[in-house]
């Protein structure tokens, strides 16, 4: 009995994640409001621009490493730890003398 291969198209814009200037849009998004934050907390120009470059720049190595890591750790935390191995029973040591 032969076996028929199907063929399903798969289009690019599917999977291909959804940027600005190279950086996840929700990362950009924060780094503008922070950016802009910060000019208006400090009332200087050159803080707010200094703060949005380096968060665009950890943003844009955090986009080129790995797309979900946003989303895994922030549905890290809604999930319990199940075992601590740095949490044991106290236990006690009986030494039978020979």
């Amino acid at each position: 009995m032969a076996q028929h291969v199907q063929m399903h198209p798969v289009y690019r814009a599917i999977n291909k994640p959804l940027t600005i200037w190279g950086v996840e849009r929700r990362l950009f998004f924060l780094a503008v409001v922070i950016g802009g934050a910060t000019f208006n907390y400090f009332g200087s120009l050159i803080s707010g621009i200094a703060m949005f470059v380096g968060l665009y720049g950890a943003a844009r190595w955090t986009t080129a490493t790995d797309m979900q890591m946003i989303r895994i750790l922030l549905s890290a935390r809604r999930c319990r730890a199940e075992y601590d191995p740095g949490k044991r029973d106290p236990f006690d040591i009986e030494v039978v003398p020979q």
